[in-house]
């Protein structure tokens, strides 16, 4: 996993899949509320004036000098959950991202968010 306090460096580089292909520039890092570690990140993807922003899950993501390399493949991230680049993940979406990858959900012990943006 990546250590938190470089969370803000990842910003605007680049995100690619196993095979080096492009998927799009990192938008923002979500946490997990439980462990406070890097869970996911957003990924900014589209055409110019139709981008969106898809969930990536960060384990075993890597850091690379010019990007950040994901486990998973671009049509795989590609059709993850999305919010618009100004847009806020709701309560209710979080299980759908998790359940794209194929991940566990649960909420907190007090049924708190799972997911909170860094």
């Amino acid at each position: 996993m990546f250590p938190a306090e470089n969370l803000r460096d990842w910003r605007g580089e680049k995100v690619i899949d196993p095979d080096s292909n492009k998927i799009g520039d990192l938008e923002a890092v979500y946490v997990d509320t439980v462990t406070d570690q890097p869970a996911f990140a957003t990924v900014r993807v589209g055409m110019f004036g139709r981008h969106r922003l898809v969930f990536v899950p960060l384990d075993g993501a890597t850091v690379l000098p010019s990007a950040v390399r994901v486990r998973y493949d671009k049509k795989t991230v590609g059709d993850a959950p999305t919010i618009d680049v100004d847009g806020e993940l709701e309560a209710t979406e979080e299980p759908k991202v998790f359940a794209h990858y194929n991940l566990p959900y649960q909420t907190g012990a007090a049924g708190e968010r799972r997911l909170a943006r860094r």
